[in-house]
């Protein structure tokens, strides 16, 4: 399966959260990958904690691939790569954890025939070796965007299973602007139909994740006075009404992931540890592990 990762703009947290998600699925038992097409910032190696391509490696990675410069991308198993400690739980019995990182210092490109063909049999490649290959592209209308509809369009991919998270903050900015991106012109359904996608599958294909939501329930708000929490609850009213009227409401939402400070100061992979240890919350554990779930999760994908 390829699950396609994207935002309507940069700051979502989409990276964070899709590195969460995979390291999640790894801990669940699947062989996964990480794949970091977010060519302007290939920066999945510092979540991670891989010093060697905290801003993408040298070594020629997936822009380097994608442009003929190299006949493999360089790829790294993150259990043996990374520095962080305590990342598998002593009862776990994790698949693999691949990150295919991209170039460091590499921007974006333009999409040409030989770079379609080239995406196109990567991956081929990736579904035949992971159960679950995450790949995560640039923030808003991109290149990647444009090349990953290209390719899952060609016949080697047409009967593989793609899937497509798009994030947004719970605000109604990147709401108006999570619709454009995939109903608006030259959007993710636009494209899509133009690369020769039929547009009602790649509509059932996609679904929207919320970052970073205050769960007014939260024991962790009991700090808000009265007005601010009824303000709050306004707020987050108003805030369903406009979700649903851009067709972001619950029927396409395949979860959410709450404020974390952690998050905010860090951008980290979050292990049972650091809940444990008070660091982390747990609502944030459990989102992502019910994240990570729903990936495969036929009722959560559907037809609307």
């Amino acid at each position: 399966m390829l699950v396609f990762a994207t935002s309507d703009k940069g700051g979502t947290g989409r990276s964070v959260t899709s590195c969460n998600l995979v390291y999640r699925r790894a801990l669940q038992g699947s062989d996964v990958c990480y794949v970091d097409f977010d060519f302007g910032s290939p920066t999945a190696g510092a979540v991670f904690q891989i010093p060697a391509v905290e801003t993408g490696t040298d070594e020629g990675g997936l822009h380097s691939y994608l442009q003929g410069r190299v006949s493999q991308p360089v790829r790294l198993d993150v259990w043996t790569a990374t520095d962080r400690q305590n990342l598998v739980d002593h009862s776990a019995i994790p698949g693999s954890l691949v990150l295919y990182p991209g170039d460091r210092g590499g921007g974006e490109f333009s999409v040409s025939p030989d770079v379609v063909d080239r995406c196109t049999e990567f991956f081929v490649r990736l579904e035949e070796e992971f159960d679950v290959s995450l790949i995560d592209l640039s923030a808003g209308r991109s290149h990647a965007i444009d090349m990953a509809l290209a390719a899952t369009a060609r016949e080697p991919l047409r009967h593989t299973v793609c899937r497509w998270m798009v994030y947004h903050r719970w605000t109604k900015q990147h709401i108006v602007a999570a619709a454009g991106l995939v109903f608006g012109d030259r959007g993710i359904l636009h494209t899509g139909q133009e690369c020769g996608h039929d547009q009602d599958e790649l509509q059932d294909a996609i679904r929207f994740v919320r970052t970073a939501v205050l769960e007014l329930d939260s024991p962790n708000l009991t700090y808000l006075r009265g007005a601010q929490a009824a303000w709050l609850e306004t707020c987050d009213l108003e805030l369903q009404a406009e979700a649903s009227k851009k067709a972001l409401g619950r029927s396409t939402l395949l979860g959410q992931t709450p404020l974390d400070p952690v998050l905010q100061w860090r951008e980290q992979l979050i292990s049972t540890d650091d809940v444990t240890n008070g660091i982390a919350n747990a609502e944030t554990l459990a989102a992502f592990d019910n994240l990570a779930h729903q990936l495969t999760d036929d009722r959560a994908w559907e037809g609307l």
